[in-house]
């Protein structure tokens, strides 16, 4: 073998290593005199101990249970004793089969009929809850559908977490809410105290980031008004492997272009972070008293030109766009910014070349993307790929 394809091997090696490890769930209870400690490990590796005196027996509700960074909210917070009730819009619909069959689920999860626009649905949810973890919102460019439901939304489950006197509400908002500002200077760090521009947002028609902000301001207004106390995430562009069996937005985002429907690559930089990370920070905050204000989720920020490099790389069998759409204007440049609180609470970040690597094989199992042919020969550096 060439020392290009050895490179190549040893590359592949590597992440298959770091793959095997992302999908371990190890525990380990060690006796220490009288005294019973559990261990878990996260999907980095890392070693972390569980309070069960926090989790057994505490009950908490997350919002939208069946969707992307909420399934794996629900799955790690089973592993880690809680009981939990996820609302959906109808436990029975088989979309939702993937978190019934979670572990300790059979035990400890309790689905509930519960549209965000129902705030009588919501409490019920909500009542005898320890937390809540607010991760449901609605995704769409038609202001109507967006904002109003999505401010309503946060509203509710404020004011339902205030009745029932939860320990701490959770809610996941975006980096819409914080990076959109075109009068911030280009070499400015982004980091939790930025808010994005309202005004930017709505003529330009940006009715998602309109949406996460304005409904982040609604909770943190409301939350103060009623004590309660309130932790804001805000995750930039997710990966990593989906749980529930239908594709989001963001998905897409790397489908296109392994599928060959995108033709090109947009002249855009984009921040990312693995979903598992998501999932495992909300939990993290949620359990750390220390743990107060917003929270940005990112690991690193790449131009498109990139993110298709990687791909390329990691899976030469598919037709990868190579070509920018837009060749005539300067490179954009990646913003700036700093994660550093939520890695003072122990997040160790997955790089986003693992987070790709994960999502496109995730993918592939699950049948959204055609793996590539059993001994399929790459054209790009003439070694075998094995599927």
């Amino acid at each position: 073998l060439g020392v290009r394809n050895q490179k190549r091997i040893n590359f592949l090696f590597s992440l298959y290593i770091q793959t095997v490890t992302h999908f371990v769930r190890i525990h380990h209870f060690a006796s220490a005199s009288s005294k019973t400690e559990a261990f878990t490990f996260d999907h980095t590796g890392k070693k972390m101990p569980v309070d069960e005196s926090t989790a057994v027996g505490k009950t908490v509700c997350v919002t939208g249970a069946g969707g992307y960074i909420a399934s794996w909210i629900v799955k790690l917070l089973l592993e880690r004793g809680y009981t939990v009730k996820g609302t959906v819009r109808n436990p029975d619909d088989p979309k939702n089969t993937h978190l019934r069959e979670l572990e300790g689920a059979k035990e400890r999860l309790i689905l509930c009929k519960a549209d965000l626009q129902d705030y009588d649905a919501l409490k019920s949810a909500i009542d005898g809850c320890d937390g809540v973890f607010h991760t449901a919102s609605p995704v769409t460019d038609d202001p109507e559908q967006m904002v109003e439901p999505a401010v309503n939304g946060a509203k509710f489950v404020i004011n339902a977490a205030a009745e029932a006197k939860v320990k701490r509400v959770v809610i996941t908002s975006s980096i819409g809410a914080v990076y959109m500002d075109p009068s911030r200077d280009p070499e400015a760090v982004v980091d939790e105290s930025c808010w994005s521009d309202l005004e930017f947002c709505k003529n330009t028609k940006n009715w998602y980031c309109y949406g996460k902000m304005v409904a982040e301001q609604a909770a943190w207004e409301t939350a103060e008004e009623k004590g309660v106390d309130l932790v804001v995430l805000n995750p930039v562009l997710v990966l990593g492997p989906p749980l529930q069996p239908t594709i989001n937005a963001s998905l897409f985002h790397v489908l296109k272009y392994l599928t060959g429907s995108a033709k090109t690559y947009a002249n855009l930089t984009q921040a990312y972070v693995d979903v598992r990370d998501v999932a495992l920070a909300h939990v993290l905050v949620y359990e750390a008293p220390s743990a107060s204000g917003r929270y940005l989720l990112a690991e690193s920020a790449l131009h498109r030109g990139e993110v298709v490099e990687i791909l390329a790389k990691l899976f030469p069998e598919y037709p990868i766009p190579t070509k920018c759409k837009d060749e005539k204007n300067p490179r954009a440049k990646p913003y700036k910014f700093t994660n550093q609180k939520i890695k003072d609470l122990g997040l160790e970040f997955t790089s986003t070349k693992q987070s790709l690597y994960d999502t496109v094989k995730s993918l592939q199992e699950k049948g959204h993307l055609p793996p590539p042919s059993t001994s399929q020969e790459s054209s790009q550096n003439g070694i075998k790929i094995e599927s």
